[in-house]
């Protein structure tokens, strides 16, 4: 048995990877601390996993005004030190960065101690940290078809986003049952990602008696902080009611994927990852200001090769033509659900581990 320590708090597109690669490790015989963030979204979601090894772990992302950077530097030195002594405690056979500001700070302490360090990056445009931190890298996982500059061909392998063992297509009269909505209705999802997206949320409110007089359920995933839980009821009796859901959190993802006919998203790799395990039809808006216009990068991925359509955050006009023509059109639905099964990457999280293991030298205990 080996232990390691993965870094992957910041966002759900880096904690919940780190869950799917703890899971897996655990499964090999193997331990796991999680580093994650002191942010509210990563104390959510690690509520689910009380059989894995959470610690928060100082840290501030990058920020170009002075007293952002002030704190940047602050957190980071601080993050640094109290890596350094989880190193020297657990002393891991391996260390595994998924990018984000509580990255660098174990990446560089597991360097200095000898131990060798891995990178995960899901989105199609590298973020800072890997970039950064590459150099000092035995292994980069990164997407098919990208590379790094100055990186050897011999440290990257790649791979997909390894997805959380309970991310599976359930059936939809049971992923609806578990949601509180009607199977016999259709189903849009907005579902923003970890935080929500704002501009999602009020696109909801503002289509709502639209969706209704069609008879489409809603359940928005507002995000942490920018809502109350709500289920309202709109309607007649001539058309029947419907139901609509605003949750601020949703810790039954393939539930909700699973019930959608159709989910309105950002362009996260996490979220894209999840939509293509649940083969869920889907658009995606991608967030103008996500560094380095990586959700673009993936976006545009996603409509090429697994049919997922994209739309500006500006064009709620068409957003709101293109979701009712979806809806109305079964065929349509049906053909991009089939396309999203040829792209689903089961493997990734096998793939993963076997190259960790080969890299550590960490074997499965004797039987």
């Amino acid at each position: 048995m080996s232990n390691f320590i993965l870094s992957c708090g910041g966002t759900g597109g880096h904690l919940s990877p780190g869950i799917a690669v703890a899971d897996g490790l655990a499964a090999r015989g193997h331990t796991a601390i999680l580093l994650i963030s002191q942010k509210r979204v990563d104390a959510r979601l690690v509520e689910k996993y009380p059989h894995l090894r959470f610690v928060p772990i100082p840290g501030a992302p990058f920020a170009k005004d002075p007293a952002g950077f002030v704190r940047f530097i602050f957190s980071q030195t601080k993050g640094f030190f109290v890596s350094l002594g989880l190193v020297r405690k657990h002393r891991p056979a391996g260390i595994f960065g998924f990018g984000g500001f509580t990255t660098a700070a174990i990446i560089l302490a597991g360097k200095m101690r000898g131990v060798p360090v891995a990178l995960h990056e899901a989105n199609r445009v590298p973020g800072r940290a890997v970039r950064t931190l590459a150099r000092f890298a035995r292994r980069v996982y990164l997407p098919p078809g990208i590379g790094l500059p100055k990186v050897s061909n011999e440290v990257i392998r790649h791979a997909g986003l390894p997805v959380r063992r309970e991310i599976t297509r359930l059936p939809r009269e049971e992923a609806c049952r578990l949601l509180g909505l009607d199977p016999s209705k259709k189903v849009l999802a907005i579902f923003g990602g970890s935080q929500g997206a704002t501009v999602l949320n009020d696109w909801a409110r503002r289509e709502l008696p639209h969706l209704a007089l069609e008879g489409i359920q809603l359940y928005c995933v507002t995000g942490l902080g920018k809502g109350i839980p709500e289920v309202l009821t709109l309607g007649d009796s001539e058309r029947g009611k419907i139901t609509a859901v605003f949750s601020p959190f949703c810790d039954q993802v393939a539930a909700l994927l699973s019930a959608a006919d159709l989910v309105i998203g950002r362009a996260g790799a996490g979220s894209i990852a999840e939509i293509i395990r649940c083969e869920t039809p889907a658009i995606v808006l991608p967030y103008p200001h996500a560094a380095d216009d990586h959700q673009r990068a993936n976006a545009e991925w996603f409509a090429k090769e697994a049919g997922g359509i994209v739309i500006d955050q500006g064009n709620a006009e068409q957003l709101s033509r293109e979701v009712f023509a979806l809806l109305r059109d079964d065929d349509r639905r049906r053909r991009m659900s089939e396309q999203l099964r040829r792209f689903d990457h089961a493997a990734t999280l096998a793939f993963i581990l076997d190259d960790l293991e080969s890299l550590t030298s960490a074997r499965r205990p004797a039987a």
